[in-house]
């Protein structure tokens, strides 16, 4: 399929593209090739070709699940100016 210069206007201002009026020609080359392709690629034959999350068959690696630091909110609070209830205190900034 090859696109002529109105197609080409008309994708350019969707695409909010200005042109100078001196690359209308080479977009119009440009495009209808990867027009060309995409209608290429569609005409593969891809009965049975079972769908694909990832190209490669490999698995995350995970950690494990466990809890490796110790709760130390107690200790970090004795430096903050107020606290109650476990929760830091902070001065009221929007009236």
């Amino acid at each position: 399929m090859s696109l002529d210069k109105e197609q080409v206007q008309h994708i350019a201002m969707l695409a909010r593209l200005k042109l100078k009026p001196e690359e209308y020609a080479q977009s119009v080359e440009k495009l209808s090739r990867i027009v060309d392709f995409v209608d290429q690629l569609a005409a593969a034959d891809t009965d049975g070709v079972v769908p694909m999350a990832h190209p490669l068959h490999a698995t995350q690696r995970l950690r494990p699940d466990a809890v490796t630091d110790h709760d130390e909110r107690d200790r970090f609070q004795q430096n903050a100016a107020a606290v109650s209830d476990g929760l830091y205190l902070v001065p009221k900034v929007i009236e």
